[in-house]
């Protein structure tokens, strides 16, 4: 659904659900925000500057927060909007509004807050195989990479332990979704390559990172998740990630949580890491799905540490992926 369409539908669906009548005016001269809407409630007036999304990501959520600040009061509209992204606007008193007529806002003594209304599934788009779970290996590759686009697929499929007959697939969903650019029956090149970074992170959460958890523990001595750095991780085989991982990048945010990615097995960590399994615990593991390590001896690659941040929708962790994007990833992308 293109965003001009979505802001006329959730005006259409608020106006039915509640009276409440608007008016959009569009930003013409393209500067700033999209453009302003008027919402008449209860005899009020309420203005906002208006951020149009088809949905809004995790990874865009950091610079709302930061638009709302400089620029008062932001209102997000947008097709969908999932819950812990309205939770995180609702906390930064950031309001939104739905396709479907959800909305909340706060401003001039007026709460509104709707989140009743059915969600408006747009026309589903055929999935290529980039971004099932086998492909978003092979993308991290390329991501990290960009030399192994046009190594043999055979060398590829090695590489990231992929059937050769997949990596045929996931070049050409790359393709499909405009993402790979064919320069010359040799060479190829990314293309949109922040597109294809943003759209990874999103489906990584969902897709490839359930797959790879292999649990959830707590250290038998608590005195070791504050000493944490003291711990010696078995070399070339677990690496820090996540929390843990950008203070070692940054020394700015303290862990609440430590990750680890490995190749060792459950009972590997619970006896080299002193480790108990609790569903409740401040450790979690996850199998390392690739292959080379950026460079990075203790901690997993900055893009994999900007997506787990990114994912979190925590305060602390959305500000340290951005510094960690700025340092290392901008530049690249």
């Amino acid at each position: 659904m293109k965003t001009e369409e979505t802001i006329y539908l959730a005006l259409e669906n608020l106006r039915t659900n509640t009276q409440i009548q608007g008016k959009w005016e569009h930003n013409a001269k393209g500067n700033g925000c999209h453009g302003k809407l008027k919402l008449n409630i209860a005899d009020e007036v309420v203005l906002n500057n208006v951020e149009l999304k088809d949905e809004l990501r995790n990874q865009q959520l950091q610079k709302v927060i930061e638009d709302n600040i400089a620029n008062p009061p932001i209102m997000v509209v947008a097709n969908r909007i999932f819950p812990k992204i309205k939770e995180q606007l609702r906390m930064n008193n950031i309001a939104y509004l739905e396709a479907n007529g959800n909305i909340y806002l706060k401003n001039k003594g007026i709460t509104l807050w709707i989140d009743t209304n059915a969600i408006i599934n747009p026309t589903k788009k055929t999935e290529t195989r980039a971004f099932t779970k086998t492909g978003l290996k092979v993308v991290f590759q390329f991501l990290m990479d960009e030399t192994w686009l046009n190594k043999p697929y055979r060398q590829i499929a090695e590489h990231t332990g992929t059937g050769i007959g997949n990596i045929t697939n996931i070049t050409n969903g790359l393709k499909h979704d405009g993402f790979l650019l064919n320069l010359n029956k040799y060479e190829n090149l990314l293309q949109n390559k922040k597109g294809l970074f943003e759209k990874w992170v999103e489906v990584y959460e969902e897709k490839l990172k359930p797959t790879i958890k292999i649990g959830t523990f707590r250290f038998l001595n608590q005195g070791d998740f504050v000493n944490w750095r003291q711990i010696n991780l078995q070399e070339e085989k677990t690496y820090w990630g996540a929390e843990p991982a950008a203070d070692i990048l940054t020394n700015y945010l303290r862990p609440q949580e430590l990750t680890i990615y490995t190749t060792e097995t459950r009972n590997e960590l619970i006896k080299n890491y002193k480790l108990i399994p609790d569903e409740t615990g401040n450790v979690k593991a996850y199998y390392k799905f690739w292959n080379d390590n950026d460079n990075h001896k203790q901690i997993v690659p900055p893009l994999l540490i900007y997506a787990d941040l990114i994912n979190n929708n925590d305060r602390r962790c959305l500000e340290t992926a951005k510094k960690i994007y700025d340092a290392y990833l901008q530049n690249k992308l």
